[in-house]
């Protein structure tokens, strides 16, 4: 698969710069194909493939994606470690096209649960796309809100505690620098597919002033027409971050 800009799409005028997206539908989509939800997590994928391709071409420049949460572990043995497999296979096949279609690709999340494998081809993409300057592709492994607060804000305590950092000196601007996103903007649009309309724990400090897309199509069929739709909607929108309408 090649990650070469979608020709057709046009970038949307005002759209969004950060598009987060929770990923969600793959489980349902098997079954309703009579197929083991892995099935749906392959299909799942692929699809990510197509919005990666589709995103310079509508002028997004980050794109941040919801790949398994804190909370996905409690999910049966099988499919974690299909999911995990899954990972890897992702990352050894793609490392490549990243590099050539200048994508650079970071990861969020607690990385210590993770295998030692997989770690380190999240370390090795990451190295190998560090130069690249097109497309900020960011995926949430293992990632939870409140726990990357949770991290963030003892990292911020030991500077505290160890004299790096003045208790009064600790404002809005403080806590973002501890953050697993401090070097990218917060979103201005998050999607979440599958008709399900809640957040699940997901860049709950970034996300305070984004705007919402909660969409019923199941994630293995949100394509690159679907997804033009959605940032279509977005530019019609007027964000006033708490003010009112002069």
């Amino acid at each position: 698969m090649t990650y070469a800009p979608a020709a057709k799409e046009q970038p949307v005028s005002d759209g969004p710069r950060h598009v987060a997206i929770i990923m969600d539908g793959n489980g349902r989509w098997a079954q309703a194909r009579g197929r083991p939800r892995l099935f749906g997590h392959h299909a799942g994928a692929r699809r990510v493939r197509e919005i990666v391709e589709a995103c310079p071409g509508l002028g997004v420049d980050y794109l941040t994606i919801f790949a398994f949460s804190t909370e996905n572990w409690k999910r049966t043995q099988t499919e974690v470690a299909g999911l995990m497999s899954l990972f890897r296979r992702y990352i050894m096949k793609e490392m490549q096209e990243f590099v050539r279609y200048n994508v650079r690709v970071r990861f969020i999340g607690d990385r210590l649960r993770l295998e030692v494998k997989l770690r380190a081809l999240m370390d090795e993409a990451e190295a190998m796309t560090r130069d690249c300057s097109g497309l900020n592709l960011t995926i949430a492994i293992n990632y939870g809100g409140r726990d990357e607060v949770a991290r963030a804000t003892k990292r911020l305590a030991v500077d505290v505690a160890e004299g790096r950092l003045k208790p009064e000196d600790v404002d809005l601007e403080t806590l973002p620098r501890y953050l697993d996103t401090c070097v990218l903007p917060d979103p201005d649009l998050v999607i979440r597919t599958s008709g399900e309309a809640r957040i699940s724990n997901f860049l709950l400090w970034q996300s305070a002033y984004a705007e919402y897309e909660f969409i019923d199509t199941l994630w293995p069929d949100f394509s690159a027409r679907i997804f033009s739709e959605v940032l279509m909607q977005y530019g019609a929108r007027e964000r006033r971050f708490g003010t009112v309408r002069a």
